[in-house]
């Protein structure tokens, strides 16, 4: 049995904000507010200070991350109030600022993993006290744009230059007038790039455009 949480929600979705709500309340906690966009999940936490917070990832204006940018200031602002990020999504620069800090009283889960409304309850309240909660694909991913910073720092000044003027959508012709050197030396410059990258030849991905994604991402 799990002690009474005072929670506050955001979610733009209403039905699902009214089904977390509904289901909280059933299991004896109090929702002291469920909200539908980050400024006032922002005046929520403020007015009500909260054991914890559930935070979807993507919310108004921008439908981006803004509800990992409130969980941030949260976090930092507010270090007892516990913020536990679920979403659909996976936002892997922000997840990695919103741990990389002081995870205790930190979570991310993803609402399609979550089979279970025990499971759930009781990771919010792990959070709650100051817990970790991590769902394992959250895990994978922060680990792999780990080792892709980690790829992306083996590069050279000039190899840097040259990926990022492929993030532009230049070809190797381009590239070397613009750098000022040979086509053949923009080639190997271009093979390093790959190869650092681990970026193997295949007959399914661009690598050009997949060794872009990466730079831009960085």
């Amino acid at each position: 049995m799990f002690s009474q949480l005072r929670i506050v929600i955001a979610e733009d979705a209403a039905i699902m904000r009214d089904g977390l709500t509904q289901t909280l309340t059933r299991r004896g906690h109090d929702v002291v507010a469920a909200v539908a966009d980050a400024d006032a999940l922002r005046q929520a936490v403020d007015a009500h200070l909260p054991d914890v917070a559930i935070i979807d990832v993507r919310m108004p204006p921008t439908h981006t991350d803004e509800g990992l940018r409130a969980a941030l200031s949260i976090h930092r602002d507010h270090p007892k109030v516990g913020v536990l990020v679920f979403s659909q999504y996976i936002e892997t620069r922000s997840a990695a600022e919103l741990f990389a800090g002081a995870p205790a009283g930190v979570g991310y889960l993803i609402k399609d993993r979550v089979a279970d409304v025990s499971d759930f309850i009781e990771a919010l309240s792990r959070v709650a006290q100051g817990g970790t909660v991590l769902d394992p694909e959250v895990v994978r991913h922060l680990l792999g744009a780990s080792r892709r910073a980690e790829a992306l720092a083996t590069l050279t000044a000039r190899e840097r230059e040259v990926l990022s003027l492929m993030a532009q959508g230049r070809s190797n012709a381009a590239i070397a007038a613009t750098l000022v050197i040979s086509p053949g030396v923009v080639e190997k410059h271009v093979a390093s790039i790959f190869a650092k990258l681990g970026l193997a030849p295949s007959d399914n991905d661009n690598r050009r455009v997949i060794a872009a994604i990466r730079y831009l991402e960085s």
